[in-house]
Formats: C-alpha cells, sequence, structure tokens
C-alpha cells in the first residue's frame, strides 16, 4: 500500500522482482535529477533491510537506497520531517561521498552505520538517525523528528567506540560497540535508547532515553556477536553461545495478551539469560546468529546445523509444529545435514523396490543392487564432502579474516601442495593494521571462550598477547 515492495501499491502472495531498482545506476554526482549523471553499468545489492512500511538495501558502491513510507524532508522545507510514500527506490544523498556499512529502521525511524571517509578502513564508523523521535529512538537527546541524518555523537568519529552491529525495534533503537584501542581489553558493549515502557531498553526502568546508555546488566568480559529487537523486545548473543533477552514479557516479545499468571508475568527490565537445556552449562553451541520477529526470537546455533526458537508461538512462528507460546528456548523441526541425506538415500531405496515388486519380479535384479550401492555411496560422500568444506571454511576465516573464496585463495595454495597454516598467520598478522589487529584479537578472545581448561586458556593468553605486543614494537616474536 505504500510502496514498500518497489513496484507499484499492489499487494504480492509471491516474490516479485523490483524492475526499478534493476534500471537504475548509481548516482556520481550530488544532482537529485531522476536521470541526472548516473552510470550505466547496473548496482548490485549487497545488503538489505525491511521494517515499519519501509525497505532499504545497500549497494555494492556503499550507497543507501529506501522506499516504501519512508522519512524524508517536506516538500515545502527542507528540514521539517515528513512520511513520504515512494514505491521506486530512492538514493539518501546525505552519504554520498560516503560507504553505508550498515542500516536498520523502525517504524518510522532509520538508523546508519556510515563511514567517516569515502572508504570504510575498519573502526571508523559514523552512526546516523533520522526520521520520527517521539520517544527519543533518534538518540540525539531530544525528541525533535529530523529529516535528514544526524550524527548521533556518542558514536561519532571521535567516540573511543567502534560500531559493528546496529538494530531497531518499533520505537527503540540498540548499538553494538568495542573499544577502538587494541591496547585495551576486548570490551564488547551494548547501547539501547528511545521507548522504555515495556524493559526493552534493559536499564532496570520503564523510562525512555533519549541518549545512548549502556546496558549494565550484561557481563563485561563477554563478547556479544549479534543484536537484533523485535517490537518491544531486544535479544544479544555472546560468542560462548550465551543468551540474554529484555523488554516485553521477560524479554519473550509476547503481546500483553498472551501473559500468564504467577512467575512468567510482567516485563524484563534488566537481561535475562536463556539457556540451552542441551547442555550442562546452559550454553548454546558454535553460536552463529539470533534474529527477532515481533514477538519472539530465532537463534542459530550448532554452527548452523540446530535451530531454537521462543516467544509467541501464533501462526506457528517457532516451528515446533504447534502454535502454543514457549518461555524457554524449544528446539525447531530442523533436520541435520546428515539426517536429509540418510533420509533421501532410504527414500531413494524405498522408490527402487516399490517400482521392482510393481513389476512382478520375484527377485531383486544385479542392475538395482548396484543402483542402491551407488547411491549409498555417493550420499557418504556427499557427507564427508560437506564435513571438509565446513571445516576448511572454518580454518580459513580464523586465519584470513574473510570467507572462503576460490577468487581469493593464498598463493601458497597454487605454488605447493603442503599448506603452511603457521605461516599464513603469521604473514596476516605481520600485514594487518591497528585496526585489523583489534578485530583478531576480538575473534580469538571469542574462541577462547569456549576453552574449559584453565591452564591452556592461560597458555593461549599469554601467547596472544605476547605476539600482538611484540607487533606493536616493530620485533619478531
Amino acid at each position: 500500500m505504500d510502496g514498500q515492495l518497489g513496484h507499484g501499491e499492489e499487494n504480492s502472495s509471491v516474490p516479485k522482482v523490483i524492475e526499478q531498482f534493476k534500471e537504475l545506476g548509481a548516482p556520481n554526482s550530488l544532482s537529485r535529477e531522476p536521470n541526472a549523471n548516473r552510470q550505466t553499468t547496473p548496482l548490485k545489492v549487497s545488503s538489505i533491510k525491511a521494517g515499519g512500511m519501509m525497505s532499504l538495501a545497500i549497494d555494492n558502491l556503499g550507497a543507501l537506497w529506501i522506499w516504501g513510507n519512508s522519512p524524508q524532508p517536506s516538500s515545502t522545507e527542507e528540514e521539517i520531517f515528513s512520511l513520504v510514500s515512494s514505491s521506486s527506490p530512492l538514493p539518501v544523498w546525505d552519504f554520498h561521498g560516503h560507504t553505508v556499512v550498515k542500516v536498520a529502521c523502525g517504524n518510522e525511524h532509520v538508523v546508519a552505520a556510515v563511514s567517516a571517509g569515502e572508504k570504510f578502513s575498519g573502526t571508523d564508523l559514523v552512526c546516523y538517525a533520522w526520521g520520527n523521535n517521539n520517544h527519543g529512538q533518534l538518540g540525539l537527546g531530544d525528541k525533535e523528528g529530523r529529516a535528514r541524518p544526524q550524527a548521533i555523537s556518542t558514536f561519532g568519529e571521535d567516540s573511543p567506540w567502534a560500531i559493528y552491529e546496529i538494530s531497531c525495534g518499533a520505537f527503540h533503537t540498540a548499538i553494538l560497540t568495542h573499544k577502538k584501542s587494541y591496547d585495551q581489553e576486548i570490551e564488547s558493549r551494548c547501547w539501547t535508547f528511545g521507548l522504555g515502557e515495556n524493559g526493552q531498553l534493559g536499564h532496570g526502568t520503564a523510562m525512555s532515553t533519549s541518549l545512548p546508555e549502556p546496558v549494565d546488566r550484561l557481563p563485561l568480559e563477554t563478547i556479544l556477536i549479534s543484536l537484533d529487537c523485535g517490537l518491544f523486545h531486544t535479544s544479544v548473543l555472546s560468542a560462548s553461545g550465551e543468551v540474554w533477552s529484555w523488554g516485553m514479557e521477560k524479554g519473550l516479545g509476547l503481546c500483553p495478551d498472551a501473559r500468564s499468571a504467577g512467575d512468567n508475568a510482567g516485563d524484563a527490565l534488566f537481561p535475562i539469560r536463556h539457556r540451552c537445556s542441551e547442555t550442562p552449562g546452559g550454553l548454546f553451541p558454535v553460536p552463529v546468529q539470533l534474529a527477532c520477529g515481533a514477538a519472539h526470537t530465532v537463534l542459530v546455533a550448532g554452527d548452523g546445523d540446530k535451530l531454537w526458537a521462543w516467544g509467541r508461538g501464533r501462526s506457528g512462528v517457532l516451528g515446533r509444529g504447534q502454535t502454543a507460546d514457549s518461555f524457554v528456548p524449544v528446539p525447531l523441526m530442523w533436520p541435520s545435514l546428515e539426517a536429509g541425506l540418510k533420509k533421501e538415500v532410504i527414500q531413494r531405496n524405498y522408490e527402487s523396490k516399490a517400482s521392482f515388486h510393481r513389476s512382478g519380479s520375484s527377485s531383486e535384479t544385479s542392475a538395482d543392487r548396484k543402483l542402491s550401492e551407488a547411491m549409498e555411496e555417493l550420499s557418504l560422500l556427499r557427507e564427508k564432502l560437506t564435513l571438509m568444506e565446513r571445516y576448511a571454511t572454518l580454518l580459513h576465516v580464523s586465519i584470513f579474516r574473510k570467507s572462503l573464496d576460490q577468487r581469493n585463495l593464498p598463493k601458497s595454495l597454487y605454488d605447493s601442495e603442503v599448506f603452511d597454516i603457521k605461516r599464513e598467520l603469521e604473514n596476516v598478522m605481520e600485514a594487518a593494521d591497528t585496526d585489523e589487529l583489534a578485530r583478531l584479537q576480538m575473534f580469538y578472545e571469542g574462541m577462547l571462550s569456549a576453552v574449559k581448561d584453565r591452564l591452556m586458556k592461560r597458555r593461549i593468553k599469554e601467547v596472544v598477547k605476547e605476539y600482538i605486543r611484540s607487533l606493536s614494537l616493530g620485533r619478531q616474536p
């Protein structure tokens, strides 16, 4: 209705290509004429976001596009905030000459993490916000709406905090940061601001705030890797597999009509930790990401093999085969890859035998047996290949800090059949700048949190700290 689908004002029950976006070129000047000085090379989309009645996309050049019922300058007064409907993607001109790295949106507000310079160099992101600000969700210290993006001073260019994740609820905003300085202990911090009447800010009260404030009840030594907001709740995930939520109905995002009596009633003003019932310490194994719907949360862990969900179960959104609500994380009916392959082999064997019996034969032919054996062998090979791909990807990310891609394989793999992991890791650390070293340290601190043996953990800490200290002094350890 508001053009948020990008192809007119008609609803669509099936995915439909946004034709207008395919025809757009990257704006290479500050001209706002629709076809002025545009590059003819088609754009590629690198990131997307949707919320409220608007949609957003970041292209491969770092430009931000927005369509639907979104905040735009008034046609009469440039600085007066108004919501304007558009079924065609519009560029956010204020970020011309900069790179938009992340974006999030609530019902009527937008928050973006944008490079201070033309290119993103690691920790130089500046946080901007604009749109409706009736609850202080822009983090600018007041409740006046903004027609154009305005920098949040807490996360400005001179801030000691580096942004790495942002999310918006209906009327609140949450941001994950870490210290920019690599010579200090890596410290993840979650900040929230905006509407707080259901405890979605996690500050211990139901008060709203128009300035970013840290969620103090989260452990300081924990490295947070994922963040998302529902309409009125917030959830975070740590590298070691800890999950916290806060807000409406004990942080589960349940609507008021789903409240239970007794201990399960009431909103969570502080973070509440959710525990995995399948592990002794309650940690979710090999955590990947969490995401929030309007009133439920979904967690991916087990290196992508397992899913958990909790919150309001209406319409079957928890994936349990029922519509009941859940106050604790419950596994989804999500088959593992191995189970899926075994099921495929069993199904093919069954079909082969069924076909055989329908033909009226009294015994299985040699060809049928060979086909069955070949299918089983193929299934086993697929399982082994998948396991090898997962291991190689994890190893590659651990060393080079980017996904495994044939186009960016190290030269040593082409020149020799032997891959010296230690030497490659040393080369990466020697070539890294201070920002990259900080990210490397953060990554290994996350890995360290999963080590249970105290002596091994202490030894790893000593090795990592000595290596980083030696590199900062410009000498080989």
